[in-house]
Parts: structure tokens; C-alpha cells; sequence
């Protein structure tokens, strides 16, 4: 017997085009532990979801953030990432050829 297909009802947009981003190291997105899309530096993606609670993990292979969010029926969730140099980035990647870079991801305003 074939399984039920859920139907996305909702969405989720993660987009990464901060000003702050160093623009180095791709940006892994995964959606309840499968993984949806990789951003570069100018790209967005949406994500069809069903309504219900939902894990959105961004990961620059150095560094990531999950986010537990309740996405509503007819939603859209949008959310802006970035990979960002810490206090100490450039002095390290000048002195040995490699810093951290740091991800972060935010909810961007309802308008």
C-alpha cells in the first residue's frame, strides 16, 4: 500500500543577502533533518512544508544554528542567514590561513 502524500500547504524562505555576509563557505539548509538546498552568497530558496512544527538548521561546515518554528496553514515564514567573520577572523586566516566564520539566521519582519 503507498503512503499518504502530505500536502504542503505552507512555506518557508531563507534568503542570504546581508551586506555583513563575508561571502565565503556555502550555507546548508536542512528542514527537519533533510536537506533542502545549499545558498551561496544572493540566493534564496523556498521550501513547500506542511502546517505544523518544523527544524530549520543552517550550517557553514564551521558553525550552524537551528531554529524550532510553528509554521501556520497559508503561511509563509521567511528568514534571512549569513556567514560572518568573528573578532578575531582576518588576524587568523592572515596568520595561519584559516578563522572562523560564523552562520546566524533571523526572522525577518512581517510587512
Amino acid at each position: 500500500m503507498a503512503s499518504p502524500t502530505l500536502k504542503s500547504d505552507a512555506s518557508i524562505t531563507i534568503r542570504r543577502v546581508s551586506p555583513r555576509d563575508v561571502q565565503q563557505r556555502q550555507i546548508i539548509v536542512k528542514l527537519d533533518g533533510e536537506n533542502v538546498g545549499e545558498l551561496y552568497y544572493g540566493d534564496t530558496i523556498t521550501v513547500p512544508v506542511t502546517a505544523g512544527h518544523h527544524r530549520l538548521r543552517v550550517d557553514n561546515t564551521w558553525n550552524w544554528k537551528t531554529l524550532e518554528l510553528d509554521v501556520a496553514s497559508g503561511g509563509h515564514l521567511k528568514f534571512s542567514t549569513a556567514s560572518r567573520a568573528g573578532r578575531f577572523t582576518w588576524f587568523l586566516v592572515s596568520t595561519f590561513g584559516a578563522g572562523p566564520i560564523y552562520v546566524s539566521i533571523q526572522r525577518e519582519s512581517e510587512t
